[in-house]
């Protein structure tokens, strides 16, 4: 503060003299060289302002000090405002936060702390103090926002081609960057289109018969998170029937995931619209139930955090857990402090139950936070510690494999569908340090679902067949339903996999979390913060 009051104090001079910025240059140069480097969204026109308030001649002392002690708020709030970061209100709608443990909360700190960034804004410091005695940096700052305008009323007048030329939503194409009023058509033309779109459950053929579904909803697991381990071919996903190579799960948290794949029988709606009264035939679980399935759900942890379990049940039609976890060992404490036990056993108590069970079918709903940030490994001293991403994860892939081995040897007949809620967000990018998921960006949402039949009949292919359409949860609940309805193949051979995955519904790439969507549009992500705010390219990840 006191540095930054030296800034505006009055010196001789006569009425036609303007000060220069002063010691703001620094603040300016800083925010420039952070846009050049891809750090900030700087917004000109009030940057200008707040420079152009600060250049106005104040002759009094008081009045000079006053607009200091004013200024400097300010400008935090501006750089925040032109930082990548969330509106700072969305983090007064997250109390869950104030449940992390400290660990959690310690380690979080550390990941904002870019130290090449710093050290980089540290010669920028140096230079500055070094050459500002001999250079008047005020007609640098000023010049170089003079271009940035120019460049962003240019920007105004590149052609784009009108949406209404699209005949879909997935056949968006652009000879130029596309302005927010095109994109803002372009979602609200898929709502539209989305919302009259329903999975339609047929009465089973004659022949066919009973089968268990088993729907596991696993957190943090994102195409990318594989490819960054160095697990993206995995034995898990070698051996599913069909492997989804385009699948965009929607969003970046849990319980909206949770809920899109609860609701897969209809079109995707806003993020606003999932927590409102959805039409019957939506629900996945009960669409499911009139077909004879009884549904069960099981998780690896409690289901506490911020209500999920209570959540997916009021949203997705589903029962309380019918299984009690509480006398099984945990592996990992989550970033709560509450337990999280091992996928294998927790599905192995599972199947010992349901083997007890006299139904014909049963669908489950098995949610697992193994790999969630800031989980933390148990010690031998009772103590905790912290828990890599990579180890977590080949034991949950292998716990997965040993699981349908198992229920190879019951005889039984179950299709699993593996479906990850989102990725971990393992390196962060330009807007979001690793491991925050505020913004649903494609190498969060694009996440690795496959399909496996067990005791269903042979599958005459050595690996899983590929579906590389853009596919969402409507193309998973169409599978389930022509699985359902599909006659028994003859003499053990295996369902024909071509007229289960012919003309499946597409979905084009849109996530959404609260008040923050990214869209697919000709091929490139561009994103939209606020609310009605203006949309962005999505910035280039950190190689």
């Amino acid at each position: 503060m006191s540095q930054f009051e030296k800034l505006d104090l009055p010196v001789r001079q006569n009425p036609w003299t303007w000060p220069g910025l002063g010691r703001w240059n620094l603040y300016f140069l800083i925010k420039l060289a952070l846009m050049w480097g891809g750090y900030l969204n700087l917004q000109v026109l009030p940057n200008l302002v707040f420079a152009a308030v600060l250049l106005i001649p104040l002759r009094q002392r008081h009045l000079a000090t006053l607009r200091t002690l004013i200024a400097v708020p300010v400008g935090v709030a501006l750089l925040y405002q032109d930082t990548w970061l969330p509106p700072f209100s969305r983090l007064l709608d997250q109390p869950g936060v104030l449940n992390f443990t400290p660990e959690y909360l310690l380690e979080l700190a550390g990941r904002f702390i870019d130290w090449n960034l710093c050290g980089a804004l540290m010669l920028i410091v140096v230079a500055y103090f070094f050459i500002h005695q001999w250079l008047r940096l005020t007609t640098f700052t000023l010049a170089a926002f003079a271009w940035l305008s120019v460049s962003s009323l240019s920007t105004l007048h590149v052609p784009v081609q009108s949406l209404a030329q699209s005949a879909t939503p997935v056949q968006a194409t652009t000879a130029g960057e596309p302005d927010s009023k095109t994109l803002e058509a372009y979602l609200q033309k898929f709502y539209d289109t989305e919302a009259a779109r329903h999975v339609e459950f047929k009465p089973a053929d004659a022949t066919a018969q009973p089968f268990d579904l088993l729907l596991i909803n696993i957190c943090s697991l994102a195409w990318d998170d594989l490819e960054t381990i160095g697990l993206r071919d995995n034995a898990l996903l070698a051996q599913m029937d069909v492997v989804f190579d385009n699948f965009n799960s929607a969003t970046a948290y849990s319980g909206p995931a949770a809920i899109r794949l609860l609701r897969a029988s209809c079109g995707q709606t806003s993020h606003s619209k999932l927590y409102a009264v959805a039409p019957e035939q939506c629900l996945l679980m009960d669409d499911l139930r009139k077909l004879g399935f009884e549904n069960e759900v099981m998780l690896n942890h409690t289901g506490q955090f911020e209500g999920f379990i209570d959540e997916v049940r009021a949203q997705g039609s589903l029962p309380a857990p019918a299984v009690s976890t509480a006398d099984l060992q945990r592996t990992l404490v989550a970033f709560d402090g509450s337990p999280i036990w091992r996928d294998r056993d927790v599905l192995d108590k599972w199947w010992e139950h349901r083997e007890s069970q006299d139904s014909a079918r049963v669908a489950l709903f098995y949610n697992s936070t193994t790999l969630h940030d800031g989980n933390r490994a148990l010690t031998a001293d009772g103590g905790t510690r912290s828990a890599d991403y990579k180890p977590r994860a080949q034991t949950l892939l292998e716990d997965l494999n040993v699981f349908l081995k198992e229920l190879e040897k019951s005889g039984r007949r179950v299709a699993v569908v593996i479906v990850p809620e989102h990725g971990a967000a393992l390196h962060g990018d330009r807007m979001q340090i690793p491991g925050m998921r505020e913004i649903p960006s494609p190498s969060i949402t694009h996440v690795p679902v496959g399909i496996k039949l067990v005791g269903m009949g042979k599958n005459p292919r050595s690996g899983p067949v590929h579906v590389t359409q853009p596919s969402s949860y409507l193309a998973l609940s169409e599978i389930i339903a022509r699985l359902y309805a599909s006659p028994a193949p003859p003499d053990g051979q295996g369902p024909d996999w071509q007229t289960l995955l012919a003309n499946l519904p597409e979905t084009p790439a849109v996530s959404e979390n609260a008040g923050t969507v990214v869209v697919d549009y000709a091929g490139k992500p561009y994103v939209r913060i606020k609310e009605k705010g203006t949309w962005l390219p999505y910035p280039q990840r950190f190689q």
